[in-house]
């Protein structure tokens, strides 16, 4: 049989394929298939530092634009409102004016002092900080790599651009021009961070801090951050959100209290559309100061707007104040009053949430006491240094003469912060983990020897027998010693009683074969207190010698009662 004609390539049209059967298709050779060359290393290294360049450069051009635009339109709005031509000033020289102006408040929101006629202003507005923060979080999230040199980067471009701004403004002369570049290191390295680890292909912050705890208990053999100590932590976080909700539900309810004083300020100035515009979103800049004010107000200390000034729970002191609608909402003397003096209570409850969260994630039952102090450094330590870090930079200068003296004291605010949150966390912890140990029955080793002490010997002890012959009051007969002391750890409920393979070993137990340790329950220590207290029992003593015919059955009734029966 000849073989079946093969298709002849005349009758093919162009760009047809043959058809085959699936069965005889060839496979594919390997030598034919084509890769893309691997980049090269310097070529990724190179793009991921230009990403964080154009990303840094990107935000800080965002976030200067937002401050700059709203002061340079307020100047032209306002200067179209002039009556006559001749009654305008230089619009170069005014605009260039707004325009350094804009940038000064915008390099005091980055903790740069704002010279101004002699003026030295170091009260940052910590809105526009925020809002720088933010650009540069977005910015990398959307642009940067994820890598260490692309956040190295982003960082040193932020760091010498704010740098530069500073020196263009010339806002800040002298000694102030040098605090631009380590601010600017700290707000780009801190927003670039957060934007690159909120990348998709970005570790989460459990595996950075197990990789970090890898290459510490490498280099120190220590293991620096226990487990317990990181859980801590979280709940410190905890805390930290609660007092920030607590703080804005306190600021919102004095903004109602304070509308009638704000309004009455808005009215005086006069502003107009365009201006209320401007103005109001520039009081949002010092919203966050407010916020971490009341958190002060919260906690006990309180803080002062100016000299001779004192806003706390426990009563205020208030004077006059700058035209600004904003501090209409400072709380009056009506906010001190003996139900706002137990204000501080709430940031106890703080921390007894915080620790309420800490403990159910925890296994009680391998909760040691190192664990505890673990946990309870975690939960003071987060609140205490937010506040520390919050109150200094919301603290400051406003002005001349009494409103050099703004904010609240950060040392005495964090302080009492932190012992409050701890007062209450404490509570918690040790309440918790003493009932685990009341009801495992774990105490200290020398506790248990010495509550199993033996039984002194011979004279010098007591002894009250009754009219059956037995001994009462722990009392030992002269000259003998005492076989059957009783377990007090057991009977005061701190260890198992002892069981009845223990007889052979000399364990006190009644003629019935019930340890005498059983009579004592096992549970709460304030139980337990009390049930030895009110149901003492006596020592099993020797038998009395009675005779074979003390009744019907003799002395063998009182040895079946048992002791204490």
């Amino acid at each position: 049989m000849s073989a079946p004609p093969r298709p002849s390539t005349a009758t093919r049209s162009s760009g047809a394929r043959t058809s085959r059967p699936a069965g005889n298709r060839p496979t594919a050779r390997r030598g034919r298939l084509v890769e893309p060359p691997a980049p090269e290393q310097g070529s990724f290294a190179l793009s991921h530092v230009v990403a964080g360049v154009l990303s840094a450069a990107q935000a800080l051009v965002l976030s200067l634009a937002v401050v700059v635009l709203p002061a340079v339109v307020a100047y032209l709005v306002g200067t179209a409102t002039l009556a006559s031509a001749t009654d305008t000033p230089d619009d170069g020289v005014q605009v260039r004016s707004a325009i350094d102006v804009a940038t000064g408040l915008w390099l005091l929101g980055h903790g740069v002092p704002l010279t101004a006629d002699d003026v030295t202003i170091t009260l940052a507005p910590l809105g526009i900080a925020a809002l720088a923060l933010f650009a540069v979080y977005a910015s990398a999230k959307r642009f940067a790599a994820t890598s260490v040199p692309a956040w190295a980067a982003g960082t040193v471009t932020y760091g010498l651009c704010t740098t530069a701004v500073a020196a263009l403004a010339g806002s800040a002369p002298g000694w102030s021009l040098a605090l631009a570049l380590p601010a600017g290191l700290v707000m780009g390295g801190l927003g670039m961070a957060l934007g690159i680890l909120a990348r998709p292909d970005a570790p989460t912050p459990a595996e950075l801090g197990e990789r970090a705890e890898v290459v510490a208990q490498r280099l120190t053999g220590f293991d620096l951050v226990p487990a317990t100590l990181r859980l801590g932590l979280r709940g410190g976080a905890v805390v930290v959100a609660l007092l920030t909700g607590a703080a804005a539900l306190l600021v919102v309810a004095w903004a109602l209290a304070g509308r009638a004083t704000s309004s009455d300020i808005v009215t005086a100035l006069e502003p107009g559309w365009t201006g209320g515009i401007v103005f109001a979103v520039a009081q949002l800049a010092l919203l966050p100061n407010l916020l971490l004010w009341a958190v002060a107000w919260l906690a006990g200390p309180g803080f002062a707007v100016g000299e001779g000034t004192s806003f706390t729970v426990f009563g205020t002191v208030s004077g006059p104040l700058p035209a600004v609608p904003l501090l209409g909402a400072l709380p009056g003397e009506d906010w001190a009053n003996p139900v706002s003096a137990w204000a501080p209570l709430l940031v106890v409850a703080c921390g007894v949430v915080a620790a309420l969260f800490v403990w159910r994630r925890l296994e009680p039952s391998l909760v040691r006491w190192s664990d505890v102090g673990w946990v309870l450094g975690g939960i003071v330590v987060v609140p205490g240094v937010f506040v520390l870090l919050g109150q200094l930079a919301a603290a400051g200068a406003a002005g001349p003469g009494r409103l050099a003296e703004v904010g609240a004291d950060p040392l005495v605010t964090a302080g009492l912060v932190a012992a409050e949150v701890g007062g209450g966390a404490m509570a918690v912890l040790l309440g918790a983990k003493l009932d685990v140990v009341a009801r495992r029955g774990e105490i200290g080793e020398d506790l248990v020897e010495w509550l199993r002490r033996p039984a002194p010997v011979g004279g010098g002890v007591s002894r009250e027998e009754s009219s059956d012959g037995l001994v009462r009051d722990g009392g030992t007969p002269e000259g003998e010693g005492r076989s059957d002391d009783p377990d007090l750890a057991a009977e005061l409920g701190f260890r198992d009683p002892p069981s009845e393979s223990d007889e052979d070993a000399g364990a006190p137990v009644a003629d019935a074969g019930t340890p005498v340790a059983d009579a004592a329950p096992s549970g709460d220590w304030a139980r337990v207190a009390a049930y030895a207290v009110s149901n003492p029992e006596p020592d099993a003593a020797p038998e009395p010698d009675t005779g074979p015919a003390a009744g019907p059955d003799g002395g063998d009734e009182a040895r079946e009662a048992g002791p204490g029966k």
